[in-house]
């Protein structure tokens, strides 16, 4: 099973200065540990919201919308993408993580990454993978 880790981001992230190298160490350390066991897929850190763009879908219209985004505790700081056996397993992983934040405060939400295998379970002979795609295994 694939999870992404996505850190939320805080107002320091989205407004402050970035973080200091202790912190930076103390994630490269905690990368090394995924690596390691063998579960790290991708860690990536995404810049402030002031830097990015939202393309809202109405219909056939598209209208672009730049960043900043009100709500940073609704937006993501970051991600890493780890392949463990279950939700359990990434919880425990995700617990080992240090905490980086300046003001110590942080949240981090873990999803499932969909496979072929949650189309097909969800609607049986009506989905239909494309072969190709269906050949990559992650």
């Amino acid at each position: 099973m694939r999870f992404m880790v996505m850190v939320m981001a805080t107002k320091e992230s989205e407004s402050g200065p970035p973080p200091k190298p202790e912190a930076f160490a103390a994630m490269q350390k905690y990368n090394e540990e995924l690596v390691k066991a063998g579960i790290l897929l991708a860690a990536e850190g995404l810049t402030a919201s002031s830097k990015g763009t939202r393309v809202k879908f109405s219909g056939d219209e598209r209208i672009v919308i730049d960043g900043p985004f009100a709500e940073s505790k609704e937006l993501v700081a970051g991600f890493t993408i780890i392949q463990v056996k279950s939700k359990e397993e990434a919880i425990e992983w995700v617990k080992r993580a240090p905490n980086v934040s300046p003001n110590g405060e942080g949240v981090v939400e873990i999803r499932k990454l969909m496979d072929v295998e949650d189309f097909t379970e969800n609607f049986g002979d009506a989905f239909t993978p494309n072969p190709e795609i269906a050949k990559v295994k992650y």
